[in-house]
């Protein structure tokens, strides 16, 4: 145990004396010269050198011409503040002109990323041996084979040793001496990683002369190749259900003031446009005079925009749709005229271009699920589409209003004789279908344009998800947001964008012909013109 001891306490200095030198040896013009520098550094397996290899490969690393040592500097002014690059003691400041900037190349660079991820494969966190062994795995360094094997025999946690495996396969397959056995076994090793860094791997030895090794590598690519098929097809859904979400969110207002009060708006997409613009007016107010709300803009949007866009929906109904019940045409006509007006109007006041509206932290970034990649805010965009059908269907379902809302759409007369206010019930439906497509607005501003065209890029989808759903069914317009979004996605990879889109289009049309209705019956006051 003694001896234990002094080891421990003797090991860092004298690892120190032996890699300082090779630090020093980096500063050289010499671009050779510094990777054999580097190499050297990295067989020393010492992790004391990491942040002078993170300073080199973030070009922090200087060399003091006095005496040409190498150390790690931080800009000032006019001066560099110099620290050890092995103990991180701050060893003074230096006139900018009396230190010397190291500088790499692509290649050393990329030199520089494969030793970090070999000196760091003995990290504590096991995290980081995992990454570091990702990156020896795609580097494929032979110079890190013997750390690799070194933190293999000494790794406990599972996930991080099948990493290593790997990588220790990768670095074996690249070696021409190997025998077959091994190579056979490097690549039933790394088969099961999967993913198109392997298929690198693989591929040039399906014509190895050694046919069991090439037969081996050929059926490891079909396997793989399958894989990655049924993951481009998951992710293709997934996109769809994330498509179906936006859609959703953009038809679900129109689904009440068109499926269920019969009016047909052209202005609902003017509505989304309205709420994505209350939430840059948010942000901008938040950025400028408390910019520490800013992961709560939207949060604090979400109201705004339904206020803002449901008066908005109150004022044209009142002012404009109660005077065209029963006139479909007319009210076609007016509502699309006010399009272009609510579209002029926001272009006077905010102009004609793009405004720029961020995303919060937690909306930002991506995980992965195997071999799909989602992104948060397409997640976030999902669960608050099906928050707010939720929250509808308990309103209409569960609340007076929503009773009062369903008896007018059913028989509006009856309703008139039982005593409900049918005039108020309709100018607070029409509010709360063109609340709903401002909620839309602020979701919608996380992923696209925030334009005065806003509107109009889901106008046409909004009221082919209403018609195919079946006009007056929040079921449907859910299912039939979810369908089509998942058929678009499906679709555009065999027959691209535009053409898919046709597709669809074509679709529902044949789809219509043979149901009227669309999927679910048909119900509202539609009907009973």
């Amino acid at each position: 145990m003694l001896l234990l001891l002094l080891s421990l306490l003797v090991t860092p200095p004298v690892l120190a004396q032996a890699t300082g030198p090779l630090i020093d040896a980096l500063a050289t013009d010499d671009y050779a010269a510094k990777e054999q520098a580097l190499t050297a550094l990295t067989e020393t397996g010492d992790p004391a050198i990491v942040p002078a290899l993170k300073a080199l490969e973030s070009g922090q690393l200087y060399r003091r011409l006095a005496d040409d040592k190498v150390l790690i500097g931080q800009e000032q002014e006019e001066s560099i503040s110099l620290t050890d690059p092995l103990t991180g003691a701050a060893v003074g400041t230096e006139p900018a002109g009396n230190v010397e900037l190291i500088r790499v190349n692509n290649r050393l660079r990329r030199a520089i990323g494969a030793s970090l991820g070999a000196l760091t494969l003995r990290s504590p966190d096991a995290a980081v041996r995992r990454t570091a062994a990702e990156a020896v795995f795609v580097s494929r360094d032979a110079a890190a084979l013997p750390l690799v094997e070194a933190a293999l025999a000494a790794e406990q946690d599972i996930k991080v040793k099948r990493s290593l495996e790997q990588a220790r396969a990768a670095i074996l397959l690249a070696d021409d001496t190997l025998g077959t056995d091994d190579k056979l076994s490097a690549i039933a090793t790394i088969a099961d990683k999967g993913g198109q860094a392997v298929l690198a791997l693989l591929n040039p030895l399906l014509g190895s002369e050694d046919a069991a090794v090439a037969k081996a590598a050929t059926e490891a690519v079909r396997l793989i190749e399958n894989k990655l098929a049924w993951a481009a097809a998951a992710q293709n859904i997934i996109y769809g259900l994330s498509l179906g979400s936006v859609l959703l969110l953009a038809a679900i207002g129109l689904a009440v003031t068109f499926g269920v009060m019969g009016v047909i708006n052209m202005a609902h997409g003017e509505m989304v446009m309205l709420g994505a613009y209350t939430t840059y007016v948010v942000q901008d107010v938040i950025r400028t005079h408390v910019p520490g709300l800013f992961d709560w803009s939207l949060l604090i949007a979400l109201p705004l925009a339904f206020v803002v866009a449901g008066g908005v929906g109150i004022l044209i109904e009142r002012g404009i749709i109660r005077f065209l019940y029963g006139r479909p045409l007319e009210t076609l006509l007016a509502t699309w005229g006010l399009s272009l007006v609510l579209q002029q109007a926001v272009r006077s006041i905010f102009g004609p271009t793009n405004m720029e509206v961020g995303n919060p932290d937690w909306m930002a970034g991506a995980f992965q699920l195997g071999d799909i990649t989602i992104t948060f805010g397409r997640m976030w965009i999902f669960l608050f589409g099906l928050m707010v059908f939720a929250a509808l269907m308990l309103l209409l379902r569960r609340t007076p209003l929503g009773l009062q809302m369903r008896a007018v759409t059913q028989n509006r007369a009856m309703a008139r004789a039982m005593g409900i206010r049918t005039a108020r019930v309709d100018a607070l439906t029409f509010g709360l279908g063109s609340g709903i497509a401002g909620l839309a607005g602020v979701a919608l501003s996380q992923i696209d344009n925030v334009s005065p065209n806003l509107g109009q890029g889901y106008i046409i989808d909004s009221f082919m998800i209403v018609i195919f759903g079946g006009v007056g069914n929040l079921w449907g317009t859910l299912v039939g947001a979810l369908s089509l979004g998942v058929v678009n996605k499906l679709l555009e990879p065999l027959a691209g964008a535009v053409l898919g889109k046709i597709l669809v289009l074509v679709g529902i049309i044949l789809f219509i012909q043979a149901r009227p209705r669309g999927l679910f019956a048909l119900k509202g006051r539609a009907i009973e013109h």
